[in-house]
């Protein structure tokens, strides 16, 4: 994977990718689990999506670790790669409920418990993915932040704007 594109780092323009369709896949699998309607129009984009956001999680592990080469190590780095080395394991349970809840829906005669019990899992699979994009995200923000906050400009007048 290379570190650059067009001379800027590859990890912010994969991550942008990643931060949009990872929650829209949770949102789609969340729909199409629980309200019928939208499973019979959302077909199999469902599953798609999943799989791409699925995708998109090591391509952004992998340019974030190339990035982390280029820029050197520290402890809010260090917290925000740690972050993300665990959305993997909750993207997989989210497609393969993106999966699961696609077939199920493509088969009227499925059982009332099994299909409780997969739209359980599934909103299991979305709150984890969401609780994990979110503190991924806050804990990059604050690593790339961090330090132009530390050093921004004061208000030298002395007084409120109010």
């Amino acid at each position: 994977m290379p570190e650059t594109v067009f001379g800027l780092p590859a990890h912010p323009l994969i991550v942008h990718a990643t931060v949009v369709l990872v929650p829209l896949g949770a949102l789609l699998v969340l729909l199409h689990a629980l309200w019928p309607a939208a499973r019979a129009r959302l077909g199999i984009v469902t599953p798609l999506v999943a799989l791409v956001g699925l995708v998109l999680t090591p391509l952004s592990t992998e340019s974030g670790e190339n990035l982390e080469r280029m820029v050197g190590r520290s402890e809010l780095i260090e917290e925000h790669a740690h972050l993300a080395d665990g959305l993997l394991p909750w993207m997989i349970g989210l497609f393969v409920m993106a999966v699961v809840v696609h077939l199920l829906g493509r088969r009227p005669a499925t059982s009332k418990a099994l299909g409780v019990a997969a739209a359980v899992l599934a909103v299991v699979a979305v709150v984890g993915v969401t609780q994990q994009v979110v503190r991924i995200g806050h804990s990059g923000a604050e690593a790339t932040w961090s330090d132009t906050a530390a050093h921004a400009p004061t208000d030298d007048r002395g007084g409120d704007e109010g």
